[in-house]
C-alpha cells in the first residue's frame, strides 16, 4: 500500500517543491498551508506521515504537533529554521519524531521520510512473544503499549522505540550515539541533544518525579539505562 503523506507548509514555493519531490518517490501527497487546516485534514484522512513546518500563519507548528499528538500517533517530521534550536526542542517535546533544518537538501528530507516510514512499517509487523517487565514498567510489544504500575501510558512511536531499546537489556548503559542511531535510522543522524529531549519526554510519563528519575537513569558522561523501580 502506498504511503500517504501530508505536507504542511505556508510558503508555496517550498510546499510545492516538497510535494513534488515526495510524489516523485511514489507516495501520495496532500498539502495544507495552515495549522487549522492541517488538524482538520488529519482528522478526516488517515496519513502515514506529516511533514510540518514550525512557522505557520495561525497555529504554530509546535502547537499543531502538540494537538495532533493528543489525538494520533502518526509520525511527525518538523521543518525548522537552522538557528531555531528552541523550536526544535519544543517540537520534540511536543511529540515530533524527527526534524530537518532549513535550508535543507531534498535528498536529506527524502532520506528522513524513507527512514521514518521504514521504522513505521517495522513497528507494525514486529511482534514480541511475551511482555517485557522492568520493575513497574511493562511493555506489550505486539500492541505497542506500555503500562506503569498497571496504568496505561501513551507513548509516541519514537518514545516507545526508545523504551523498547532500553528494556531489551535492562541495566545496560546505552550511549547517546547508540540511542540516536536507533531512533533516527538515517544517513543524516540527528543531533545527540535530541536524545536528551526524548529522554526527558519519556521520563515525564514513566517516573514518579521526572526531576529525580529512578527508572530511566542517567549515567554521567556515558548515556542512559532502564532499571527496576
Amino acid at each position: 500500500m502506498t504511503a500517504r503523506i501530508l505536507v504542511v507548509e505556508d510558503e508555496p514555493a517550498i510546499g510545492d517543491a516538497v510535494a513534488y519531490a515526495v510524489r516523485s518517490e511514489g507516495y501520495e501527497v496532500d498539502t495544507e498551508r495552515d495549522g487549522g487546516a492541517a488538524l482538520a485534514a488529519t482528522r478526516d484522512d488517515g496519513y502515514d506521515l506529516v511533514v510540518l513546518d514550525v512557522m505557520l500563519p495561525d497555529l504554530s507548528g509546535v502547537e499543531v504537533c502538540r494537538r495532533l499528538r493528543q489525538e494520533s500517533d502518526v509520525p511527525i517530521l518538523m521543518l525548522t529554521a537552522r538557528d531555531g534550536e528552541v523550536d526544535r526542542v519544543l517540537g520534540l517535546e511536543a511529540g515530533a519524531d524527527d526534524y530537518v533544518t532549513k535550508p535543507f537538501s531534498m535528498a536529506e528530507l527524502l532520506s528522513r521520510i524513507r527512514a521514518i516510514l521504514r521504522r513505521r512499517e517495522l513497528d507494525r509487523v514486529a511482534v514480541v512473544r511475551k511482555p517485557a517487565r522492568i520493575g513497574a514498567i511493562e511493555l506489550l510489544g505486539d500492541e505497542h503499549e506500555v503500562t506503569v504500575e498497571g496504568q496505561p501510558v501513551h507513548l509516541t512511536p519514537s518514545e516507545f522505540k526508545l523504551v523498547a531499546l532500553l528494556a531489551s537489556e535492562p541495566g545496560r548503559v546505552f550511549s547517546r550515539r547508540e540511542i540516536v542511531r536507533h531512533l533516527w535510522e538515517s544517513a543524516y543522524v540527528a543531533d545527540e541533544r535530541a536524545c536528551d529531549t526524548r529522554i526527558w519526554s519519556v521520563r515525564r510519563k514513566i517516573e514518579r518525579d521526572p526531576g529525580r528519575p529512578e527508572r530511566l537513569v542517567t549515567v554521567r558522561g556515558i548515556g542512559y539505562k532502564l532499571v527496576p523501580a
